[in-house]
Parts: C-alpha cells; sequence; structure tokens
C-alpha cells in the first residue's frame, strides 16, 4: 500500500483574521466613552467571540480532514484487501480445476496399477504353482537318490567294517605269534586303516580289557550265558564302531567269572573263541 500524505490546512490565515478582530475590539474599548455601554460593548463581545470561532475553526477542520483521509485510507486498504481476496479467489479456482485434473490422472494411474498389480499376482500364482510343481518332482527324485546313497552308504559302511575286522583278526594273530616285529607291521598296518576310515566318519570304539560289562557298548558271543553282575572284559573279538556318532555295532566281547562264582565253580575253564578271518562278529 502507497504512503498517502496527510492533508494539511494552513492556519496563519485565521491567526491573522483573529488578531484583526481582537484588534478592532481594542480599538472600539479606547475610542468608546467609558463605561462602555449598549453598541459598543456589543461590537467588542462580537469581535470577541468571532475571533475565539476564528481561531478554532482550522484545528476543527483540521480534525475532520484526517477523519475524512482516515476513513478514505481504510476504505481503500479495505479495497485492496478485497481486490488481494479476488486474486487469492481466481488462484483457488485454478488450484481446485488443476487439483481436479491431478485427481483424474491419479484415478487413472491406480486403475492402471491395479491392472498391473493384478496381471503380476496372476503372474505370480503361475509361477507360484509351476514351482511347487517342480518342488515335488525334485523332492521326490531327491528323496529317491538319498534312499539310494542311504542304502549304498550302509553297505559301505558294512563291508568297511567287515573288511576292518580281518584287519583286527590279523592284528591279534600277530600278537599271538610271538613276533614283535610281525606284531609291530600288523599294529602299525591297522592304525594306517582306522585312521583312513576316520576321515570318513568311521571311528572303532576302544575297548580296554579289565572294564566293567555295559550291554549299551558291549555284545556277547552267540551261545554265552548271561553276564553276571560284577563281570569284566578279559578279551575284545571284535571292534565296536560308530558312524557319524551313530552306532553301527557294539564291541563283541568275552567276560571273566567273578570272584564268588569262581570260588564256587568246580568245572574246566573253557577255551575262548577266537575270531577267524572268514568269520563274521555277531551283530554286524
Amino acid at each position: 500500500m502507497r504512503e498517502r500524505p496527510e492533508p494539511r490546512l494552513a492556519k496563519w490565515p485565521f491567526f491573522v483574521a483573529d488578531l484583526i478582530l481582537l484588534g478592532i475590539a481594542g480599538w472600539i474599548v479606547f475610542q468608546a466613552a467609558k463605561p462602555l455601554s449598549g453598541w459598543p460593548l456589543i461590537s467588542v463581545v462580537a469581535c470577541a467571540a468571532i475571533g475565539a470561532w476564528v481561531c478554532v475553526t482550522p484545528f476543527l477542520k483540521q480534525h475532520e480532514a484526517e477523519l475524512k483521509f482516515a476513513e478514505a485510507d481504510k476504505l481503500a486498504t479495505t479495497v485492496e484487501q478485497l481486490n488481494n481476496l479476488r486474486g487469492l479467489t481466481n488462484q483457488i479456482s485454478f488450484a481446485t480445476a488443476q487439483w481436479q485434473v491431478v485427481q483424474e490422472n491419479s484415478t487413472k494411474t491406480v486403475n492402471a496399477a491395479k491392472d498391473v498389480a493384478d496381471r503380476i499376482a496372476a503372474d505370480a500364482q503361475a509361477f507360484t504353482e509351476f514351482m511347487l510343481k517342480a518342488n515335488d518332482a525334485e523332492k521326490a527324485h531327491l528323496r529317491l537318490q538319498i534312499e539310494k546313497l542311504r542304502r549304498g552308504e550302509g553297505d559301505w559302511v558294512q563291508l568297511v567294517v567287515h573288511l576292518l575286522d580281518h584287519v583286527f583278526a590279523l592284528h591279534q594273530a600277530g600278537m599271538r605269534s610271538g613276533q614283535p616285529g610281525v606284531a609291530k607291521q600288523l599294529t602299525q598296518f591297522q592304525a594306517a586303516c582306522r585312521e583312513v576310515v576316520r576321515r570318513v566318519g568311521l571311528v572303532p570304539v576302544e575297548i580296554k580289557v579289565g572294564e566293567p560289562y555295559d550291554e549299551k557298548v558291549h555284545n556277547l558271543p552267540d551261545g554265552h550265558p548271561p553276564a553276571p553282575e560284577g563281570a569284566t572284559v578279559t578279551q575284545v573279538l571284535a571292534t565296536g564302531y560308530k558312524f557319524q556318532g551313530q552306532t553301527v555295532r557294539n564291541a563283541l566281547v568275552v567276560l571273566n567269572k567273578p570272584a564268588q562264582a569262581a570260588a564256587g565253580s568246580t568245572a574246566e575253564p573253557q577255551e575262548q573263541p577266537q575270531l577267524g578271518l572268514d568269520e563274521k562278529p555277531a551283530g554286524s
């Protein structure tokens, strides 16, 4: 809004007229006979009243002008605000039109996106069904292959255990031969064989002579009587094995008789069985 200068009323003519009237009143007072009477007194009072009115008039006019100027300024401000409001209304109308266009385009975009999403969902459903069918077929094929591998693994473990039993029998025969060189060679050969199979997870269970009998770890030969309480291992006929933490076979052992049973028994001690090269331990 532009600043407009306020109207200014020149007051000096009024002051001059007031001085003239006061001068006239003073002249009448000095020229007239004393005491004043009649027309001279009325003239003096009239000059004083008119002078007072003339002196006050410019201030009244200035006040009226300022009031009118303020009203005009407020009116101009109101008109300017109305013009701004009209411009704002035009902008709102334009923005509303633009928003309607944007809304229409958004609706079209949403519909297009929905169509694309529906097509993608249909394709994903079809792909999922295809993958499920392929997955079922692949699972069946893999299950069959795993079963074959497990059967082959079981046969391989049994074969290796049988070979290690022969190696153990050779080692036992070397130990009984009374030839230290042969015994040492067979001991090294057995250790080398066990080290090879240990790399693939087949581990022998070491059984020490003299340890207590444990049915979870030891097996008895066929025809051997049940183990009495307190029996201990006197001879290992076949080594036990574990494959990847699972027990393949317990060790085949021969037990001694407890002291009470040995004191009360009069029978001749029987010769302990020996595992030959062509014999297969019980439970293998």
